[in-house]
């Protein structure tokens, strides 16, 4: 490395800098919200509202947590929504991830007739907005009787188009010999899937379940319209009722959305190996 520093030109120079620089310039905007958030949110309301910004609180204010938590009717609604929101997504995440690896795995080492005609209409269902199918999936869930109910919120996620594409693209690169000798060796295509491709395909398992669980926890438009009672909203839906009551402190709002994002950035940092391994799946993908 330090030979290569030698040998650089002024314009490499020129250009690195630059590109650190676009590169530092992009991570303070992502960074600077969420610090934000964090420091607000043991600060009191008028310390939050003043300017300059103090980025250090004065002081701690533990009460902040304490308010989300209860809510401002004292009904700690947000533990259950917490619950419910842990619950919807896990279980729209498990399913996708293997539903998807299933359908992938066919798409990508089955050859049937139609199979890339099948592949573009499920690809095609991607060019859909939500927002066009919505009503129909809605009277459909009322005419279920599944309106304030877990399985309201689950099953019209179960399987998505962009998980079917990521888990093909990333199949197709699977080596055939592996599955082919597994073959001669007397292992069912149930074996071979669970035992060698589910087994090998952790990259993009972990890009998909993290793609998918957030999603699902942002997920605001179908939980307003499905969950009607209190106790069956989730999180974004409880944090939308948070604030628009009138006496919604700052700081309370704050811990509710630190408390909301603590999830999602455990589950990142956990996964975040696998995450970095499958984020060029995208591209890997052949015929």
């Amino acid at each position: 490395m330090s030979e290569r520093r030698v040998r650089m030109s002024v314009p490499e120079r020129v250009s690195d800098l630059v590109i650190w620089g676009v590169l530092g310039l992009a991570c303070a905007l992502v960074v600077l919200p969420l610090g934000f958030m964090a420091t607000a949110s043991f600060m009191e309301a008028r310390q939050i509202t003043s300017l300059p910004y103090p980025w250090v609180p004065s002081s701690f204010h533990w009460q902040n947590f304490a308010l989300a938590l209860a809510g401002g009717d004292g009904q700690y609604l947000f533990l259950r929504n917490i619950f419910n929101s842990v619950l919807v997504c896990t279980l729209v995440t498990l399913s996708t991830v293997a539903l998807a690896a299933l359908t992938g795995y066919g798409l990508a080492k089955f050859r049937f007739k139609g199979r890339n005609l099948v592949f573009l209409a499920i690809m095609g269902t991607m060019m859909i907005p939500f927002e066009t199918i919505m009503i129909p999936l809605y009277m459909v869930v009322l005419g279920l009787n599944l309106q304030n109910t877990y399985a309201g919120l689950v099953v019209p996620f179960l399987l998505n188009a962009f998980g079917v594409f990521l888990m093909r693209q990333y199949l197709i690169t699977f080596p055939d010999e592996i599955l082919a000798a597994a073959r001669i060796d007397g292992a069912g295509e149930g074996r071979i899937f669970a035992r060698i491709v589910a087994a090998n395909s952790g990259p993009a398992v972990a890009t998909l379940a993290i793609l998918t669980f957030r999603s699902q926890w942002d997920n605001l438009l179908w939980p307003l319209l499905v969950a009607q009672e209190e106790q069956m909203k989730t999180i974004p839906a409880y944090i939308v009722k948070f604030a628009a009551e009138k006496t919604a402190d700052e700081g309370a709002m704050m811990a509710v959305a630190v408390i909301a994002s603590l999830p999602i950035l455990v589950l990142f940092f956990t996964l975040s190996k696998y995450f970095v391994g499958g984020s060029a799946v995208y591209s890997s993908g052949k015929e």
